[in-house]
């Protein structure tokens, strides 16, 4: 049996068949960038960066979009208060943000769209929704009418009689239906604003991704993911303006994390309950937290705890003490030859319990355990290597493999291994970029630093910006 992922479209677990054979195209909702990113953003770019690792493990190749918000009524806000222009706030808590995820282990997505970079974009579906009779201006706004779209609320699972009842709507007796939404925001003094055939604003915000998302992957592509809070509205939202412009599915899977819970509450900043990564980071060892993490079904909520990240940290010690005894023990040349006492047939089974459970939709909680069960198993070997009862040849290719799966999950990532060869001339090639993405950041050209640094990770090279400059490293 293949990897099975549980579509929240259907509520159920459903074979993975990409439409493309081979081929994943992947988008992923970001982060509205008015503040600095907190361990609810953190799990859920964790958990999509998980999802991309195996995925490539299965041999898949992997195209994933994640955007980020850079225009909205909460940045707009925050600008205000700080004196700055929005742009600006936006630009900076992106740069943090980028340092938050690089500190995680979190790689880059392939392509990291701005909504204000794409407003033509938005502008041309909002046009074939009006066009199409599904969305209606009014006084400079354009809203989508959700009764002309019969299957609204397939993804949550609620009626519209339902959703109307419980839905927390923006009340304004303008509109046809309390929950027609947003596609066109008319422009109000003092904000951002954009020229439009309805006169200048700005777009609502589920406009964004169908925009961004059919841009880069296409009007139909494989997996669709977030928090869970984003099923309604804005995902549900998504699928009904995009189909009603394409009349075909646009996403295949939908995959929603869990939040994370401080005590009883979600975690979240309008609760004022959270604790950003840095905070986190400050204390705690970013491996540690991701283990942490992955020890819990990407599904189910997290119940957060110091305690647990502690437990980790030392677990994950335990880990790199068995890596720093392999280190060791290959540094002393080629082993001689010997038994194996059953030992690689017993990782190979390790192996296959690990991919079992990752196809189970990620079970990343009974992966981690398979990793735990492998690790006891070549420490009981190594103590036969001591005794001189079996060979140290199969003790480290043991290890390698325990490397090899860990990293899938994004772990034992600082363990030591051999650094990448650089042809010259590639990195001849990336230092030239690197050089031009310094400079036009230096000039606050960010169209063209975001451009240079696209081009980069199209060649396989991830930078990273800090005090000391910019850095750069080839990807694994």
């Amino acid at each position: 049996m293949g990897l099975r992922i549980h579509n929240t479209l259907g509520r159920q677990k459903e074979e993975f068949v990409p439409l493309r054979p081979g081929e994943v195209q992947m988008y992923v909702c970001g982060v509205t960038v008015y503040d600095l990113s907190h361990v609810g953003h953190a799990r859920s770019a964790l958990v999509f960066d998980m999802i991309r690792r195996y995925l490539r493990f299965k041999e898949y190749r992997v195209r994933m979009v994640r955007n980020f918000t850079d225009v909205d009524d909460k940045i707009i806000a925050r600008a205000h208060q700080e004196g700055v222009s929005p742009r600006e706030l936006a630009e900076r808590y992106i740069e943090e943000y980028r340092k938050d995820m690089a500190a995680l282990g979190v790689g880059e997505a392939d392509v990291e769209p701005k909504a204000t970079d794409h407003i033509s974009q938005m502008i041309r579906l909002i046009e074939r929704l009006v066009t199409k009779g599904v969305a209606y201006p009014l006084d400079g706004d354009v809203y989508f009418e959700v009764k002309r779209f019969p299957s609204y609320g397939r993804l949550s699972g609620m009626s519209l009689e339902d959703l109307r009842a419980g839905a927390r709507v923006e009340v304004d007796e303008r509109k046809r239906d309390p929950l027609d939404f947003a596609l066109w925001k008319r422009s109000k003094e003092g904000e951002p604003a954009w020229p439009s055939p309805w006169g200048p604003g700005r777009p609502g915000w589920h406009i964004e991704c169908s925009a961004m998302s059919m841009h880069y992957l296409g009007d139909s592509f494989d997996i669709h993911g977030g928090g869970e809070d984003l099923i309604f509205p804005h995902h549900e939202n998504e699928i009904a303006q995009s189909e009603a412009i394409t009349e075909q599915p646009f996403v295949r899977y939908w995959i929603h994390n869990g939040f994370v819970n401080l005590g009883a509450e979600k975690m979240s900043k309008s609760l004022g309950n959270i604790l950003t990564v840095k905070e986190l980071l400050r204390h705690h060892d970013p491996e540690a937290f991701r283990l942490y993490l992955l020890g819990t079904h990407y599904r189910n909520p997290l119940d957060f705890s110091l305690e647990r990240i502690a437990e980790a940290a030392r677990a994950l010690e335990r880990f790199r003490n068995l890596f720093d005894e392999a280190d060791r023990l290959a540094a002393k040349g080629t082993p001689p030859p010997g038994g194996d006492d059953g030992l690689l047939e017993k990782v190979a089974r390790a192996r296959h319990r690990f991919e079992e459970v990752m196809d189970d939709d990620f079970n990343t909680a009974q992966a981690v355990a398979a990793l735990f069960d492998l690790a006891h198993l070549l420490q009981a070997f190594r103590s036969k290597v001591t005794q001189g009862q079996v060979a140290v040849g199969p003790f480290l290719l043991g290890v390698g493999e325990l490397l090899t799966l860990g990293r899938v999950l994004g772990l034992f990532e600082a363990t030591s291994k051999p650094p990448l060869s650089v042809p010259p001339e590639l990195r001849a090639r990336v230092e030239t970029l690197v050089q031009a993405r310094s400079d036009a950041r230096s000039r606050r050209d960010w169209a063209t630093a975001d451009r240079i640094r696209q081009e980069l990770a199209e060649l396989g090279v991830s930078v990273e910006d800090g005090p000391e400059g910019t850095t750069w490293k080839l990807r694994p």
